[in-house]
């Protein structure tokens, strides 16, 4: 097993470690992902599955500014991803993941959509700004 490490920018703070979701395309909070977690954008390379209890990778949001609210929501109920990483942070992800305490980072030197796999293990600092990808 191959360990790779990328350095970001530290998004909200804690850590968490579990496999992979990728979504190629940018997330809508409010119309990507229903409050059970389950993919439900037709357009999404992620349709009919469910990110809750993932890392979740995705580019960047597209969207309403209520979508921080969504994820807080999906915390509560138990159905929002262990944390985030993104090529770009908005604010309304970053300030959904600091209410729900959800780690992510972002802003790194290459795209994490194109490094990272679906299913691949991954480690998530907050707190360091890394992410660690054990490759098979």
């Amino acid at each position: 097993m191959k360990e790779v490490i990328l350095r970001g920018h530290k998004g909200a703070r804690g850590k968490a470690e579990g496999r992979a979701m990728v979504s190629k395309k940018a997330i809508c909070w409010l119309k990507t992902v229903d409050l059970n977690g389950l993919v439900v954008e037709k357009e999404n390379n992620l349709y009919g599955k469910n990110i809750s209890g993932s890392i979740l990778v995705f580019p960047t949001l597209k969207g309403s500014t209520s979508g921080s609210y969504k994820l807080y929501e999906m915390a509560l109920v138990g159905s929002a991803p262990k944390a985030i990483i993104n090529a770009k942070a908005d604010s309304v992800t970053l300030s959904g993941a600091i209410l729900s305490e959800i780690p992510l980072v972002h802003k790194f030197d290459v795209d994490p959509t194109e490094v990272i796999e679906t299913g691949d293990e991954i480690v998530v600092d907050g707190d360091t700004g890394t992410v660690t990808i054990m490759k098979q």
